[in-house]
């Protein structure tokens, strides 16, 4: 027989012997008696050893003392009691005990289920930037403006590890307020930079997944930009611990793409590169970067950047195989070149914000430039309604419309519709409602009762858990 026979077979002689079982068939009055003559001389009011008093519980309703009874139920079961000085009952006796406590415990939860209280649940990096992309339909990196998460038992969504501290809240407003600012567009989101790395120990001397083919080395990064302009993508080149650059004995092309498309083909290594760097090893490399870096117009929204060289074959003429890491050693100034990271900095000359998915997301309406504020403020009310219905998932109220209203109102005296929107939109992002998920008893719950989750909480559990 095969070992999947086997197993099967054993499964199913387990499961024959456990229907077998039945409960034992004495009353509880007869398990008082084997109680009364095994456990009470310690477990009792006077002595009450391990904090344990069994001559006043009621065993014909374990229900209402199961914790006490589930804790008697593991002991005698394991044979931890009583203890190896003390009488022990016969084994059928104790079999017969196990059995019906089991079978009473069952009954009892059954009957009077205790689910237990879900608690405040705060969303950890993963879950805020899932929220944020369903609701404004843009993609962050929260590695770069929360703190990492602490976690329990090997997952960092666990409720009971998820605590709040002022240095965290802090960053929530923080984020807040950048991802206020990007998905709207604000107009005076000034120049700045974002850097993408490559690991040092990551191999450049073949094909990345994503980038064009003919192509290696390199990385592909997905960035939003905030508006449209002009944008600065800068390449810089690793180098040795001397401050050599490596690879430029040999010419090499590096490629920038936006989108897959080509903006930009640099050239750099070969004869006088190589002679420059045996002059001046510093300003070699910088002559070198300063011909890997590109300004293009961009549009605002996401796009896919990409650094990568160009494959050249037949490059290398050695008839040894060459090491499966391009960057086993940091002190070899020959080799292949590596991109140790590239920055995209702007915008710079903006233009506007641009037609982009969030502001689509966003902007159901948008008043004409001779609107009356009164008119805004319906389309306002139009748009904060949906925000705030989507982004507290359905647990939303009048008043928390009204209170994004006032902070609507508030960004609209000292800016444009556009600004007051944005304010409101920083509101709700910093909301309890959207950082922390709640399920709430019934109105008319009587304490201490077990109430089902509604609908709306179910979905919320399952979307967060997919």
């Amino acid at each position: 027989m095969s070992r999947l026979g086997i197993g099967l077979a054993i499964l199913l002689i387990s499961i024959g012997a456990a229907a077998s079982q039945k409960p034992g068939n004495s009353s509880p009055a007869a398990y008082r008696a084997v109680i009364d003559q095994y456990c009470v001389n310690c477990h009792n009011a006077d002595d009450k050893i391990a904090g344990l008093s069994l001559d006043t519980l009621d065993i014909s309703n374990v229900g209402a003392n199961s914790g006490t009874w589930e804790k008697v139920l593991l002991k005698v079961r394991t044979g931890m009691m009583p203890p190896q000085s003390a009488p022990h009952p016969t084994q059928a006796m104790r079999d017969g005990m196990v059995s019906w406590l089991a079978t009473a415990l069952d009954r009892a939860a059954s009957a009077r289920p205790n689910p237990g209280r879900p608690l405040l649940r705060r969303l950890n990096r993963t879950e805020y930037a899932n929220a944020v992309r369903d609701l404004l339909a843009l993609g962050i990196d929260t590695s770069g403006v929360l703190p990492p998460d602490d976690s329990g038992y090997g997952f960092d969504n666990n409720a009971d590890v998820l605590g709040v501290s002022p240095v965290l809240l802090e960053r929530y407003l923080a984020s807040a307020g950048k991802i206020s600012a990007l998905a709207v567009g604000d107009p005076d989101i000034g120049p700045a930079g974002q850097t993408f790395r490559i690991r040092q120990d990551a191999s450049q001397d073949r094909h990345i997944e994503g980038l064009p083919l003919g192509t290696i080395g390199g990385r592909l990064a997905e960035t939003t930009l905030p508006l449209d302009g002009e944008y600065l993508i800068q390449v810089k080149y690793f180098r040795t611990n001397l401050g050599a650059m490596r690879g430029l004995e040999y010419p090499h092309q590096v490629e920038i793409t936006v989108d897959g498309e080509r903006v930009h083909l640099g050239s750099f290594g070969g004869d006088a590169d190589f002679k420059a760097a045996l002059e001046n090893i510093t300003l070699a490399a910088d002559s070198a970067e300063e011909r890997s870096e590109a300004r293009v117009f961009l549009r605002a929204g996401p796009h896919a950047i990409g650094v990568a060289f160009l494959d050249e074959p037949g490059e290398n003429t050695l008839r040894l195989q060459p090491f499966i890491r391009s960057s086993n050693d940091t002190l070899d100034p020959t080799g292949h070149a590596h991109i140790d990271r590239f920055t995209v900095t702007g915008p710079f000359h903006p233009t506007g914000p641009g037609n982009t998915p969030s502001r689509r997301q966003i902007f159901l309406c948008h008043p004409a430039a001779s609107a009356t504020r009164q008119e805004e403020e319906i389309c306002a009310k139009k748009i904060i309604n949906n925000l705030v219905h989507r982004g507290y998932r359905g647990m939303d109220s009048k008043e928390d419309s009204g209170r994004l209203l006032e902070f609507y109102q508030k960004g609209r005296e000292g800016g444009s519709f556009e600004s007051g929107i944005e304010m409101a939109l920083q509101r709700l992002l910093a909301s309890p409602k959207f950082v922390f998920r709640a399920e709430h008893d019934p109105a008319n719950a009587a304490p201490g009762t077990v109430n089902r989750v509604s609908d709306i909480e179910m979905a919320s559990r399952l979307s967060f858990f997919l």
